[in-house]
C-alpha cells in the first residue's frame, strides 16, 4: 500500500470563514526574528562561522575560524537595528521568533519585548542548520530550548519555529512542547490542522515572500521600495478577499540586522502606514490567531479514507461503480494521501481504475447497471443506491404510457449496443432522460460506449458526494 504524506488540496476552492475578531476583513501578523547571539560562531561551540541571511556577499561557513565581518553584521542586529525596529512597532502586536540562546545573551531587549506586550514565541536553541541532525540530538535541542526560553522570559513557549528546519522538526516539536501553533510551513494563507506527535496539532503558516530575508539573497530584494512594493501588494490582493467574504492572514517577517539597518527601515514604516490606512484590519500575535483559529474552527475528527484498509476502503466505496467492487480494491493500492480524502479525491482514484482496466472489463460494469425503469426496478432487486436514484427522477412512478416506453427504448437500446442505458438521473427529469434516451439511441457503439463510461463516473461522483459531502 503506498501512501504520499502531503496535502496538495488543503482547503481548495472553499477556505473556511476566518471570522476574525471585529468582523475584520484580514489578520496582519509581524514576526520579528530575533537570532543575533545565537547563530553559527566557534565562541557557541559551533564548528564553523555563520554564513546566512548577512550582507556578505557568497558568504561561506569558516570551519574553525571566527569571522569578524559576519559576527559585527548579526552585532548590529542586536546593538542598533533592533532598537530601531522597536521604535516603529512597539505599539504594535508583534511576535518575537527567539533563538534561545540568543534570549539568554539579550537582557535588555527581552525586557522590552516583554513591556510592549510581544508575544516571544521559540526560534529553537540555536540559529543554525537542522536536516543532517540525527534525531533524538534534535529532540533534545528543542527540550534544551523550551527549558532555557522558560528561564529567560520567565514562561514557556506557546509557539514554535525552527525555520532551518528538518523532516523530523514538526513531528519532535508537536511531541516535546505544549505549543498552541508551530509556524514551520509555508502552505496556506490559514492556520490548519494536523496529526503530529501523537495529537492535534495547529499549523499557523509564515512566509518567505512577504520577508526581509530577501535583502540577504542573491534573487531579493536590492532597495527598500522592492520589499513595501512587495508586502503592500499582498496586503491588497489578501484585503480584497477579505473584502470579498474570505479574510485571510498577512505574514511578514522581519530580521533586526536586515530591515533595522536605516536604508531599509523606512520602507517598513511606509508598509505599516499603508496598512493603518484601512479599515477592519486585526494586527495580532501569532498566538492570539492560533487561540481565535482553535475556538473558531476546532480539529475536525472524520473518517480518512487514505488511512482505511483495503476491507474498510472496499465496504465504504465499493458501491460506487455498480456491482464492481474490485475497482475499490484496485483503487486502495494506488498512491493514496490527503488529497483523496474527499469525494473528488476518492473519485479521481477510482476513476483511475476504472478508465485503466480493459474494454471488456469495462462493459462488465456497464452490464452491471439496471435498465432504467425496467424488470429489476419493478421487482424491486435495485440496489438501495440505484433505487434511490431511478425515484429521485420520478422513475419509480411511471404512469403504464411512461412504462411502455422506456421498455420499448431499454430493448431497443441493449439490443443495438449489448449493455443497458446509463444516465447519471440526479442530473436530470425524467423529461431530460427520456430525451436523452431517443437521441443517444442514434450513436455509434464506439461513441455511446465513450458516453456510457462518462456517465458511470458522474454516477460514481454523485454517490460520492452524497456519501462524503461535495
Amino acid at each position: 500500500m503506498t501512501r504520499y504524506p502531503r496535502d496538495m488540496t488543503g482547503y481548495g476552492a472553499s477556505p473556511p470563514k476566518a471570522n476574525w475578531p471585529g468582523g475584520a476583513k484580514i489578520a496582519v501578523q509581524i514576526v520579528l526574528n530575533y537570532e543575533e547571539g545565537g547563530e553559527n560562531c566557534i565562541l557557541h561551540g559551533d564548528p564553523a562561522s555563520e554564513a546566512f541571511l548577512s550582507e556578505v556577499t557568497g558568504a561561506q561557513p569558516w570551519p574553525g575560524q571566527r569571522h569578524w565581518n559576519m559576527e559585527s553584521i548579526y552585532e548590529y542586529g542586536a546593538r542598533a537595528g533592533f532598537w530601531r525596529v522597536h521604535g516603529i512597532l512597539k505599539d504594535v502586536p508583534v511576535t518575537v521568533y527567539g533563538v534561545a540562546t540568543a534570549l539568554a545573551r539579550a537582557p535588555e531587549q527581552v525586557a522590552v519585548m516583554k513591556a510592549a506586550g510581544w508575544e516571544i514565541a521559540s526560534h529553537g536553541l540555536k540559529w543554525i542548520e537542522h536536516k543532517d541532525m540525527p534525531i533524538e540530538e534534535e529532540r533534545a535541542q528543542i527540550r534544551e530550548a523550551i527549558r532555557l526560553h522558560a528561564e529567560v522570559t520567565g514562561d514557556a513557549p506557546r509557539g514554535w519555529y525552527t525555520g532551518r528546519c528538518s523532516m523530523n522538526t514538526v513531528e519532535l516539536a508537536a511531541a516535546e512542547g505544549e505549543f498552541a501553533y508551530i509556524a514551520d510551513s509555508y502552505a496556506d494563507d490559514l492556520p490548519y490542522w494536523i496529526r503530529a506527535g501523537g495529537k492535534d496539532q495547529l499549523i499557523v503558516p509564515y512566509t518567505l515572500d512577504c520577508n526581509d530575508m530577501r535583502f540577504a539573497i542573491q534573487a531579493g530584494f536590492a532597495t527598500g521600495n522592492d520589499f513595501e512594493a512587495m508586502v503592500t501588494d499582498a496586503f491588497d490582493v489578501l484585503y480584497e478577499e477579505g473584502r470579498a467574504g474570505v479574510p485571510k492572514m498577512l505574514s511578514i517577517g522581519l530580521h533586526c540586522r536586515l530591515i533595522g539597518r536605516p536604508s531599509r527601515a523606512g520602507a517598513l514604516r511606509r508598509v505599516l502606514e499603508h496598512i493603518r490606512s484601512h479599515d477592519g484590519v486585526w494586527f495580532a500575535t501569532r498566538l492570539q490567531i492560533a487561540e481565535h483559529w482553535a475556538a473558531e474552527h476546532p480539529p475536525a475528527h472524520k473518517a480518512r479514507p487514505s488511512e482505511m484498509d483495503r476491507e474498510t476502503f472496499v465496504t465504504e466505496f465499493g458501491g460506487a461503480f455498480e456491482h464492481s467492487p474490485w475497482i475499490a480494491g484496485d483503487a486502495h493500492a494506488l498512491e493514496l494521501g490527503p488529497t483523496h480524502d474527499s469525494a473528488i479525491g476518492v473519485h479521481a482514484a477510482l476513476v483511475r481504475v476504472f478508465r485503466a482496466a480493459p474494454r471488456e472489463r469495462r462493459l462488465d460494469v456497464l452490464a452491471a447497471h439496471p435498465d432504467l425503469a425496467g424488470k429489476l426496478a419493478q421487482a424491486r432487486r435495485l440496489t438501495d443506491e440505484s433505487a434511490a436514484e431511478q425515484a429521485s427522477a420520478g422513475l419509480d412512478a411511471l404512469t403504464d404510457r411512461e412504462r411502455a416506453a422506456f421498455t420499448e427504448l431499454n430493448d431497443a437500446y441493449t439490443s443495438k449496443f449489448g449493455f443497458p442505458f446509463i444516465i447519471a438521473v440526479r442530473d436530470n427529469t425524467k423529461a431530460s432522460i427520456m430525451e436523452a434516451f431517443r437521441r443517444r439511441i442514434d450513436n455509434d457503439r464506439d461513441a455511446e460506449f465513450a458516453e456510457a463510461c462518462r456517465q458511470v463516473e458522474r454516477i460514481a461522483e454523485l454517490r460520492l458526494q452524497e456519501k462524503l459531502g461535495a
